[in-house]
């Protein structure tokens, strides 16, 4: 079975840092293109990263520059550095396993097979 886990929401000010992570099990992780979501009240989800199962990296418009996406497939985690947070970063943040596919489709929500049930991640100004 397999089963996702993220860690390391939390509360920051503007301006902060977090590290998220996600721990993946019942899965051969370096198989899996993974990626992070997130979702803010009110609103729809939102892809924010992916990366390849041999590293390559994207990032949304909103969150480059400022977000680092990387995995370690000896310990089947996958990560998010966060840096110069807003409080428009303020939502649940889920990690997402799916098969590998084209850019556009790894921005899509439907292509992740396998979904975490998230960390809130909160922004205060």
């Amino acid at each position: 079975q397999v089963h996702l886990m993220e860690s390391g929401g939390g509360s920051v000010q503007a301006g902060g840092s977090l590290r998220l992570s996600c721990a993946a099990s019942g899965l051969t992780f370096n198989s899996f293109c993974m990626a992070w979501f997130r979702q803010a009240p009110g609103k729809e989800r939102e892809w924010v990263a992916n990366i390849y199962s041999r590293g390559s990296t994207y990032y949304a418009r909103s969150v480059k520059g400022r977000f680092t996406i990387s995995r370690d497939n000896a310990k089947n985690a996958l990560y998010l550095q966060m840096d110069s947070l807003k409080p428009e970063d303020t939502a649940m943040y889920y990690c997402a396993a799916g098969g590998c596919s084209t850019t556009y489709l790894m921005e899509r929500g439907e292509t992740y097979e396998y979904w975490g049930q998230g960390t809130q991640v909160t922004v205060s100004s």
